[in-house]
């Protein structure tokens, strides 16, 4: 059912000296800084040969990445995320294996401008899982 690595995700306090040091001591390729409101976050993706990374700075006061600062004051992975080929078909069979679906169960458009949804950390080894469609 998973299909490609996407990215890993990495929650920062501050999104311009984290994209700095990938920039400009590890000579990364880094877009723009990319607000997602919907998410509650500001993003920079950092593109690499094979893969991506994602830094995550919150954006407004409800952010859940400002929850997960505030238990890891100095920042850390996130997420992982996969691809799928349907988003919809992915979500239905994870349901009926029991897995459960943060959120209203609902795709939300994510940074790439596709569908995505994000899967309980408890049900993956205590690792939050994005879904993202190809």
């Amino acid at each position: 059912m998973i299909g490609r690595f996407n990215h890993v995700a990495i929650a920062v306090k501050n999104l311009d000296s984290a994209t700095a040091l990938y920039r400009d001591t590890l000579g990364a390729d880094v877009s723009d800084p990319l607000p997602q409101p919907e998410h509650g976050v500001t993003v920079v993706f950092i593109t690499l040969p094979n893969t991506k990374i994602e830094l995550l700075e919150p954006l407004g006061e409800a952010s859940p990445i400002a929850k997960f600062l505030e238990k890891n004051p100095d920042g850390g992975i996130h997420h992982v995320c996969y691809e799928v080929d349907d988003i919809f078909t992915a979500r239905d069979r994870l349901k009926n294996e029991g897995a459960r679906i943060l959120g209203n169960g609902e795709p939300k458009i994510g940074a790439h401008g596709k569908p995505v949804l994000f899967l309980h950390p408890k049900d993956f080894l205590g690792t939050l899982v994005e879904l993202e469609q190809a």
